[in-house]
């Protein structure tokens, strides 16, 4: 465990956790004339005259923004955007690191709606995609729609769509072990951004047995109290047979509990109420609704949790380098749910023969399953978006898996040599 102290003084030692080096060679007063002007006078001719060609001939093909008001920033709440930026620069390196893609976190001062979308869309030409983070729901899921309906790259909503597809990936696996099928009663705690995000996936994926709660209890149609459009879509979705009340009225004969939700939510009762073989993920950080040893020791046959420390770790970072990898790759122009169905089933499928009750996902930390994670999951995604032709130019999957394992070593070696070799 790293303790406050510790994190304090190394970011404070590094100042930050990325930096901008020059891909070219700036040394000769021809390389000057190349790359700047009169140089660059070319290209951008070149550029207004076709608009595709931004992505040949500069950055747009393989940068993104991160985007935060910081209003719902991890654990922690509403914190600003000065708050979010030690952040959102965390996640750009973790886009740079398993995914090869450059990201400039943009924490912006304002928490309004619409001056948000329009923010995005006004910086939206420079790059090739944008990761909408830590913005509070329902607000997030406004902005999302709204952008992902006026800009032609793609939107991705991590907090949303990058937990539904790691939680999918880990459900597919803990069910092919406890030999369930699509049918399993799934009960998922929590009806924020990723709890609406899990149970949007789930439909789309075939499972139809779900119950939802939220902070008043299970939602269901017509229900009027704490609702909004969101859990109102949702509740209409799940819930077939109207059931109210509470999470120990969910859990009873519950197959699966997801929890996205808060610390220590979930105790040993719930678990004793479930159906044989119960499978618990309990997704809060840092700390989850039930520890990971306690949850076995009640009798949950699978458990997983957000944290390092124990077996099954469900981390998007599992999800958003790769995402953002196939759909730079292609030059996508969206994103839409088959694409993030086929980042999960990826996932899943990269446990291999290694699958077991306690290892349900890839280690994510480990480099070469890191490695054979991304190139699945961006090749997945390349092949997904194509299918839906939302893909400006097509590649080969197999191409896009060997091109994404050779940026990464590539990184890696850049990485390391620049770490060892820097001034303090």
């Amino acid at each position: 465990m790293v303790d406050s102290d510790k994190a304090l003084d190394a970011h404070k030692k590094s100042r930050g956790k990325y930096e901008i080096l020059s891909k070219v060679p700036l040394e000769t007063r021809e390389e000057l004339s190349t790359f700047y002007t009169p140089g660059v006078a070319y290209v951008s001719e070149a550029i207004h005259g076709d608009l595709g060609r931004v992505y040949d001939y500069t950055s747009k093909s393989n940068t993104i923004a991160i985007v935060s008001d910081g209003t719902r920033l991890l654990g922690l709440g509403k914190m600003g955007p000065q708050a979010a930026l030690p952040v959102m620069e965390g996640k750009a390196i973790l886009f740079k690191k398993f995914g090869d893609v450059d990201a400039i976190p943009l924490c912006i001062g304002t928490q309004e709606e619409n001056e948000i979308i329009k923010f995005v869309q006004n910086i939206a030409p420079t790059f090739g995609a944008i990761n909408i983070e830590d913005i509070e729901s329902p607000k997030s899921f406004r902005i999302v729609a709204a952008l992902s309906k006026s800009l032609d790259i793609p939107v991705f909503h991590d907090d949303q769509q990058g937990t539904s597809v790691v939680a999918l990936a880990a459900l597919l696996n803990a069910i092919k072990l406890a030999e369930k099928k699509k049918d399993a009663k799934i009960v998922v705690n929590g009806a924020g951004s990723a709890g609406i995000g899990i149970v949007r996936l789930l439909a789309r994926s075939g499972f139809s047995n779900v119950l939802v709660l939220d902070s008043s209890g299970i939602l269901y149609k017509g229900r009027k109290e704490n609702m909004n459009e969101f859990k109102e879509e949702i509740a209409a979705v799940t819930n077939k047979e109207g059931k109210s009340g509470g999470l120990e009225e969910a859990a009873a004969g519950a197959d699966v509990l997801i929890g996205v939700s808060t610390k220590g939510a979930f105790g040993k009762n719930l678990i004793a109420k479930m159906n044989k073989q119960p499978v618990v993920f309990a997704l809060a950080n840092p700390y989850p609704e039930i520890e990971y040893q306690e949850a076995r020791n009640a009798g949950a046959y699978i458990v997983a949790t957000g944290r390092s420390d124990t077996p099954n770790q469900v981390n998007n970072v599992l999800a958003f380098p790769a995402i953002m990898r196939g759909l730079l790759d292609v030059r996508a122009k969206g994103l839409d749910y088959e694409m993030l169905r086929a980042a999960a089933v990826a996932i899943a499928k990269s446990v291999g023969k290694e699958l077991s009750p306690e290892k349900i996902m890839p280690n994510p930390i480990d480099r070469k399953s890191a490695i054979k994670v991304a190139s699945n999951v961006s090749a997945a995604v390349a092949e997904a978006a194509a299918k839906a032709g939302l893909a400006r130019v097509e590649r080969n999957p197999k191409e896009i898996k060997k091109q994404t394992a050779a940026r990464i070593r590539r990184y890696w070696k850049v990485e390391k040599k620049a770490l060892s070799t820097r001034t303090p």
